[in-house]
């Protein structure tokens, strides 16, 4: 299930960035030359990025997805990596983090969401009907539907060569393989992997993500700590727009990624000045997020959780 598999750069450490629905490892063009120049940093492709003539539509599970996250880092004789999970493939990390720890030092979760529904005690994003709707319109015309949803996914004010290049990776999806995986996603609720969640965590989210809005982060953040199996669960809000912060965003991705990793000179040395401002953790409110946990988690203060 993943393609094009290599790994680029040079340094003691290795990065692996995995990418969600509708991307391709190209969405990480513009991180990459920075985050290779101090670390070895492993690339992919979900075999959903391209069109496939088989089908594929009963084998998608987030389960399935992250046995192959750790097949491939076995394959690549990767261990002890920093990952970097955007969208769905944050999920994927952490329940790869919890069938193989040995292969993770740290996650960083971006845009990553457990359940993208609505319900009475949780707020996903997506109410049931608007989830039936979008999903009818994949089924009868994801091609129409992709041209609608990728500007709304990027955001007003993206480059035009973002969006072409986002808009590249969603044309090339088999339209029968993108509808079984949005409702693998869309319909799916990954919350309670969160319980055993161990590896140290950064939760990256957008201010202005109608996808995974930062509420569902701070529900992450308290339902990690609450399980008490996670010594480190931070999380920090990029103001912004948009589900893609490394297209958008990319200089407020980097510097927390810098800060994640220790390479505060890194930032300095790219004059990304108002880098410790933006990475600062967001404190625990006084109120449960919405997600219906029996208690808030405790705040978390000090510095992001780096890898060693």
């Amino acid at each position: 299930m993943y393609l094009n598999q290599k790994i680029v750069g040079h340094g003691k450490r290795t990065l692996v960035l995995s990418h969600g629905y509708g991307g391709s490892q190209a969405i990480w063009d513009m991180v990459l030359p920075h985050l290779s120049r101090r670390n070895k940093v492993l690339l992919f492709d979900w075999d959903f990025s391209s069109a496939m003539t088989e089908e594929h539509n009963s084998c998608y599970t987030f389960s399935r997805f992250a046995d192959e996250l750790v097949a491939l880092m076995d394959e690549m004789k990767v261990s002890g990596a920093v990952y970097v999970g955007h969208s769905m493939a944050g999920m994927v990390g952490c329940i790869a983090s919890i069938k193989r720890p040995d292969l993770f030092s740290h996650l960083v979760l971006v845009g990553a969401s457990p359940r993208y529904m609505n319900s009475e005690d949780y707020e996903g994003g997506f109410d049931k009907s608007d989830i039936e709707a979008m999903l009818a319109s994949i089924s009868s015309d994801f091609r129409g539907w992709a041209e609608g949803f990728v500007p709304l996914a990027i955001g007003s004010g993206a480059d035009p060569s973002a969006v072409e290049r986002l808009s590249r990776s969603f044309f090339a999806m088999d339209p029968r393989v993108a509808h079984a995986l949005a409702r693998m996603i869309f319909l799916g609720d990954q919350r309670a992997v969160l319980d055993d969640v161990a590896v140290p965590c950064t939760l990256v989210h957008v201010s202005g993500d109608f996808a995974a809005p930062p509420c569902v982060g701070r529900y992450m953040q308290a339902r990690i700590l609450a399980a008490r199996r996670c010594a480190a669960a931070a999380m920090v809000t990029i103001d912004s727009v948009g589900h893609f912060p490394q297209l958008v965003a990319p200089g407020e991705l980097l510097g927390i990624l810098d800060l994640v990793l220790g390479d505060d000179d890194a930032v300095a040395d790219d004059g990304e000045d108002d880098t410790a401002a933006l990475a600062e953790e967001e404190e625990m409110s006084d109120d449960v997020p919405s997600g219906g946990l029996a208690e808030a988690a405790p705040e978390v203060h000090g510095d992001i959780d780096v890898a060693s």
